[in-house]
């Protein structure tokens, strides 16, 4: 079967379903004429997920079906990708569906290569390992978290790029925090293993961040990645990443972040520059050798975090350009690299960095944003998933 759209979408998760809307909002006649293709039966914002595995919020506030979320006057359909043919101007599905485009967005996420770390599929919401990173294992961080009685907490970053490099931190200042607030931090080693040599990429941030790490007598080890876990021991094992040195430690709870990298749908196109990333224009998001197709969200090549933040920034410029690309008109809309990363630092405590691609703070608000504060958790727990919800999906923000 073939089908044609002026305009196909890969990808039903934040970045497409905002693209969708601003396209309609810009240009009713594209009404019809828009197809957004995921396999997905559920939409996730999954920002959430780091309170979800601190106890604070549920799991199903962070779901809605995929049928809610699709803007009217677009075409959903439920397939993955297979192959993408940009030379041609179309894609296969898994059902061997061809769609032909005119313009193509590209913006399916990444994949969470739980294989890469060896034991880690075998253990994962069991023997003490956890992860946020899946809706499927991040209850279990809570029940972790909540029955912890001593020993060696352990939270993890993986060498590669991931969602959201402060969601790591995250879960462990959190975990600290309960701790201390239930009287067992003395029986607890807080630890986190990370192959960065910071606990965050901006100096300002990862200054206050290495400073409230030393209050708390939480033990941090640079230059480490975890290679293996062993779930009936409880223990793990981690390499340094520039002399080769293997450690092993035991553990009571292993919050793991998962090795991320590009779909391999992506990898193996056209599309994809040498590491596997849909191969964008940093400034216009506009493909380096396909003017018709467009790339944005954790799945580009865009050189700044991968997150909701950034997908908000560069949003507008996808959708303006685009519509530009239409009308044979010369690109004047640009992304300056903006993301934002709400690392909570405790119940009630939460650092606001926001920075642009060369690592500068972007700062909304006028105060030191780098300073621990209870208004900007309240914004993150309860203001931003309305804002996600009833505005940026909307395509109003």
């Amino acid at each position: 079967m073939i089908k044609h759209y002026q305009v196909a979408i890969v990808g039903g998760g934040t970045a497409g379903i905002t693209v969708a809307s601003r396209l309609l909002k810009q240009n009713q006649h594209l009404k019809g004429n828009i197809a957004i293709i995921d396999p997905a039966k559920n939409h996730y914002y999954q920002p959430l997920w780091t309170l979800v595995g601190g106890g604070v919020s549920k799991l199903k506030n962070s779901r809605k079906s995929m049928k809610h979320v699709i803007p009217k006057g677009t075409q959903w359909i439920n397939q993955a990708v297979l192959s993408f043919k940009p030379e041609n101007n179309n894609i296969t599905l898994g059902d061997n569906t061809t769609i032909n485009y005119d313009y193509l967005i590209v913006a399916p996420g990444l994949q969470i290569n739980w294989s890469s770390i060896k034991g880690l599929q075998e253990n994962i919401g069991k023997n003490g390992v956890c992860s946020n990173y899946s809706p499927e294992y991040v209850t279990e961080t809570w029940r972790q978290i909540s029955n912890f009685k001593g020993g060696n907490a352990i939270f993890t970053h993986p060498n590669t790029p991931i969602k959201c490099g402060g969601a790591p931190m995250k879960i462990m200042y959190l975990a600290e925090d309960y701790f201390r607030k239930h009287n067992i931090r003395s029986k607890a080693n807080v630890i986190y293993e990370t192959p960065k040599t910071a606990l965050f990429d901006v100096e300002k941030y990862s200054k206050e961040l290495e400073k409230i790490a030393e209050e708390r007598d939480i033990i941090v080890n640079y230059n480490y990645n975890l290679i293996e876990i062993d779930g009936e021991k409880k223990m793990a094992k981690f390499e340094h990443i520039k002399n080769g040195d293997v450690k092993t430690l035991d553990y009571e709870m292993l919050h793991v972040t998962p090795p991320m990298g590009p779909l391999d749908v992506i990898k193996k196109s056209a599309l994809a520059d040498n590491d596997g990333w849909v191969d964008v224009d940093p400034s216009t998001l506009q493909h380096r050798q396909y003017s018709n197709v467009f790339g944005l969200g954790d799945a580009s090549n865009a050189p700044t975090s991968k997150t909701g933040a950034a997908i908000r920034k560069q949003a507008p410029v996808v959708t303006l350009n685009l519509l530009q690309v239409m009308n044979n008109e010369m690109l004047t809309h640009h992304y300056n690299g903006y993301t934002s990363c709400p690392i909570v630092t405790g119940y009630n405590k939460l650092i606001l960095a926001e920075f642009d691609y060369n690592k500068k703070p972007q700062e909304t608000l006028p105060f030191n944003q780098a300073k621990e504060r209870r208004s900007m958790y309240i914004f993150k727990k309860d203001l931003l998933p309305r804002m996600y919800w009833y505005g940026m999906l909307k395509g109003f923000m």
